[in-house]
């Protein structure tokens, strides 16, 4: 009953290890860049700080991820949590400095943030979770607040696929996902009760 984080030089591996520990209840988590570890996890945890490209190659560069992450979470259906730019990195296409293969695990671009003169790139600090769709993970947070650092923001094709948004001078996709994967623009580990809250919800999930 493992929980991975996989560590591949990008995120925030302490702070999210620390409140992944601190909602676990017991279960061990583990920061790995192992990919066998990582399948046998029963939660994966994929955070991401920076740039798209350099996330991507990141993760590419670490010998049998990209197949353990394929053969645990899209074939083995094992629920899996991408943060920030780990849940930019879901999608089809980052159009971030360039054009960059993601993981295509949800149809759909990772473009620029829409907003408008009035708004400061990046969007930094506290913003609202608007609650679109029901799910397990979400339960209880509609109105809540959380933490957002981020320029670039998930545009799924199906906006089916868009369970939660967030205002910053326009309308932006805070949560997405599918079957048993789901990811956050903002930082859960960043965002105290809610934050907690969602990571709870994330462990106990069994889709």
């Amino acid at each position: 009953m493992s929980i991975a984080i996989i560590d591949y030089g990008s995120g925030n591996l302490r702070s999210a290890e620390k409140a992944f520990q601190a909602a676990a209840e017991g279960r061990p988590v583990q920061v790995t860049a192992d990919p066998d570890s990582v399948a046998r996890a029963a939660h994966i945890v994929l955070p991401g700080v920076g740039a798209f490209a350099d996330c991507i190659a990141g993760l590419r560069a670490l010998p049998g991820m990209l197949d353990a992450l394929a053969s645990a979470v899209v074939q083995g259906g094992t629920p899996f949590l991408g943060i920030c730019v780990g849940m930019q990195l879901l999608c089809r296409t980052g159009l971030e400095n360039g054009t960059h293969e993601g993981l295509g695990w949800i149809d759909g671009v990772v473009d620029a943030l829409p907003t408008n003169a009035n708004e400061k790139i990046p969007h930094m600090g506290w913003n609202q979770l608007s609650v679109r769709a029901p799910h397990p993970v979400t339960a209880g947070l509609d109105g809540a607040h959380m933490y957002f650092v981020h320029s670039y923001v998930a545009q799924p094709d199906d906006a089916a696929l868009v369970l939660a948004t967030t205002d910053y001078g326009a309308g932006f996709a805070s949560v997405i996902g599918r079957d048993n994967i789901i990811g956050t623009q903002f930082h859960p580990e960043k965002s105290q009760r809610a934050g907690r809250h969602l990571i709870e919800n994330f462990l106990r999930w069994r889709p």
